[in-house]
């Protein structure tokens, strides 16, 4: 008996009529933006062999990704980030484009959630990169294009945090090499769990670095969080991280977008790739964030090309889960016309319903028996105009 034909995989689902309308919609929008700004869309393969994700700089652990083997026993994966495969791109096909590249993509990763996590395993993004600079006038340009994406998608309840990798790898860095230790640190300071991390830095004394990596999740808000950690600790490195995250914090409050930009000095994402400004976007009525990226400047030279880079990730199928919760029904315009015409005339109909669409209107073509149900269905989905074929007359 089979077990398994008629549902989808854990971590899957159908997407049905309404909800592709919906993401649809939130893709053109992106796309429109993109383009607008001066990005080219560029798209890699689902599939990708596992040594483009096992790199030095790259935090994809085996269990992360759904793995495979090819025709020739290579081992595969099915692409579980959008950002690492573009880098191939750009150390390989693109080595010898002039910089800056804008690129920007629309595709599905795929990553297993855990047991019960409730998550989905396939999770549609729409993205930038933005390739060859190390100004901070790029990272300016990203961070703007992500906060008038959330502000599109939600005007009054979005919030965009943004923070600097640098910050924690090098506290981290002054507390333990060992990376399981370091990962085990990061993951408590992502989930704000204060009683476990407290417990855990208590194992290794006290000292400045420990007090900071111990208030790190507690450090976010407006610009009174750069004064905050400055009790902690500061040296010259970590002095002039968070020097330059003030100026960028600064310069984006002009967009007048007031108490949605926020500081978060506790932003410490999985990917070990980035190295300076971070960003976490977030909307009302989502648990997690919808947007996410930052500067990735040693990523590239990972596959042979030393270049900066920045961008972010939108989380399209979540930004529809909120829409739709405002919006059930998506607005799906209706065709221009509805062509009804006899069984005979069927043939000589869709050759004038073809002579519609070339001249730029939407047109459907009626499967009715008889005119009555035609005109019946036209009033249900609000077609304004009906066109009974008579064969020459319509000509």
């Amino acid at each position: 008996m089979k077990r398994y034909d008629l549902i989808t995989p854990e971590g899957t689902r159908d997407l049905l009529l309404n909800d592709c309308t919906i993401r649809k919609n939130i893709e053109n929008y992106l796309r429109g933006l993109f383009e607008s700004a001066g990005y080219s869309e560029l798209n890699t393969p689902c599939l990708e062999f596992y040594d483009v994700f096992n790199k030095e700089t790259v935090y994809f652990p085996q269990e992360t990704m759904y793995k495979l083997s090819d025709r020739k026993g290579r081992l595969m994966v099915l692409r579980p980030d959008c950002t690492v495969p573009i880098a191939r791109v750009v150390a390989t096909r693109l080595r010898e484009a002039k910089l800056p590249i804008r690129l920007f993509y629309n595709q599905s990763v795929y990553t297993p959630s855990r047991t019960n996590a409730g998550k989905s395993d396939e999770i549609f993004q729409s993205g930038i990169e933005l390739i060859g600079s190390a100004s901070k006038k790029a990272d300016l340009e990203v961070l703007t294009l992500a906060a008038e994406v959330l502000s599109h998608c939600d005007s009054d309840k979005f919030r965009l945090e943004i923070g600097d990798s640098g910050f924690f790898k090098v506290l981290i860095g002054k507390l333990t090499d060992d990376p399981e230790i370091k990962e085990k640190i990061r993951v408590l300071i992502e989930a704000k769990n204060y009683p476990a991390l407290n417990d855990f830095l208590d194992t290794f004394g006290s000292n400045s670095v420990i007090s900071t990596l111990k208030q790190l999740p507690s450090l976010f808000g407006g610009e009174e969080v750069f004064d905050k950690v400055a009790k902690y600790y500061h040296d010259a490195e970590t002095d002039k991280i968070l020097s330059d995250l003030k100026w960028i914090y600064t310069e984006l409050s002009k967009l007048g977008y007031e108490g949605k930009i926020t500081v978060d000095l506790g932003i410490v994402n999985r990917a070990d790739y980035y190295t300076g400004v971070i960003m976490k976007g977030y909307l009302q009525g989502y648990g997690d964030e919808v947007l996410s990226g930052g500067r990735y400047d040693k990523l590239i030279s990972e596959f042979g090309y030393d270049v900066h880079a920045t961008g972010f990730a939108v989380n399209v199928d979540a930004v529809a889960e909120i829409l739709k919760r405002y919006n059930p029904v998506a607005e799906n315009s209706s065709p221009d016309v509805l062509v009804f015409s006899e069984e005979d005339d069927a043939m000589d109909a869709l050759i004038y319903v073809e002579k519609l669409r070339k001249e730029g209107k939407k047109v459907e073509f009626s499967l009715f028996d008889t005119y009555e149900e035609t005109m019946d269905y036209a009033k249900e989905n609000k077609i304004s105009e009906i066109i009974r074929y008579r064969g020459e007359e319509n000509e």
